[in-house]
């Protein structure tokens, strides 16, 4: 669905973004991470079609969006983290107008609208001035609009920023239904909910693509603090076996199947580990998988804190 081969944006000396290539599939919803200043913006505006590369390429559905941008851009809808709307319009107003700059045919276009209202959760805010809508509900504006043209891929810059946590899990579960019907990317700092809703993320720090890959892949790249144990013969007696252990800071249970390690500092987590397994060994508590926990933020800081190479 998206194609990027070696893109490159530069203002004058300054390089925004540095060479970056990577691919999302039909069907993805993906993460794009990064601290602010990053490259995150630049990226989704290239491939959104609304800003041209310095040097590079994107490839949206098949279209080079430099050299075929009507027909690439007819695939995309993008939602920008401030969504240019007009407060003096009604809701379904502005989207009829929407619907109409992005070549949506009259006779499709009523059914195009009410589509992307039921789909962004709009359902009674078709008569209501946008500009009397909450925070919430006007990103949920800017959502419906980057549905009205029933686009393939959905490119969402920052769709939860400034939201309560109310309304931040309301947009959550709003892109898990949309992600059966489209690709998603999209970009967010909330890394917790990246590890709700994605199933690949990729990490760009200073213009560089820095990482990529499925949650616990990227949660493999940094030195684990803990692990997870699944044992077959109850929690309790797994954690019993356990106390005690050297380079263990603490232990819980997860469920009556598994137990949660958390290391000491300054340990080998990979002899802790061992003697955690002999133990529960000794003990007849029937280990069936070890597991490393590293959590999403500890792996974005180590990333986003060295240099790229």
């Amino acid at each position: 669905m998206i194609e990027v081969k070696h893109l490159s944006k530069s203002y004058g000396a300054f390089q925004a973004v540095k060479d970056i290539s990577f691919r999302v599939d039909a069907g993805e919803v993906v993460g794009f991470l990064g601290p602010n200043g990053a490259g995150k913006s630049t990226t989704l505006r290239i491939l959104a079609g609304f800003l041209g590369p310095t040097t590079g390429d994107v490839r949206v559905a098949g279209y080079s969006i430099t050299d075929e941008p009507l027909k690439a851009r007819e695939n995309i809808g993008y939602m920008p983290e401030t969504s240019p709307l007009y407060p003096e319009m009604r809701t379904d107003e502005y989207l009829r107008y929407r619907a109409e700059l992005k070549g949506v045919k009259k006779p499709e276009r009523e059914p195009a609208v009410e589509r992307a209202m039921s789909d962004a959760g709009l359902g009674g805010m078709e008569r209501v001035l946008i500009g009397q809508l909450s925070k919430g509900y006007r990103q949920r504006v800017g959502l419906a609009d980057a549905l009205v043209a029933s686009p393939k891929l959905l490119i969402l810059d920052e769709p939860t920023a400034g939201l309560d946590p109310n309304q931040i899990r309301e947009v959550r579960d709003l892109i898990a239904r949309l992600s059966e019907k489209h690709t998603i990317f999209v970009s967010t700092h909330i890394l917790s909910e990246v590890e709700a809703m994605c199933s690949r993320g990729i990490v760009i720090a200073r213009g560089s693509l820095v990482a990529e890959g499925t949650i616990e892949e990227l949660r493999a790249t940094r030195r684990a603090d803990g692990v997870r144990i699944r044992v077959r013969h109850g929690a309790a007696k797994a954690l019993k076996a356990l106390a005690g252990v050297a380079g263990i800071d603490s232990t819980t249970d997860d469920d009556d199947a598994h137990v949660l390690i958390d290391f000491d500092e300054d340990v080998d987590p990979e002899e802790t580990i061992e003697r955690a397994v002999a133990a529960l060994a000794a003990a007849s508590a029937g280990v069936t998988e070890v597991v490393p926990r590293s959590s999403l933020e500890e792996v974005f800081a180590q990333l986003t804190r060295k240099e790229p190479s």
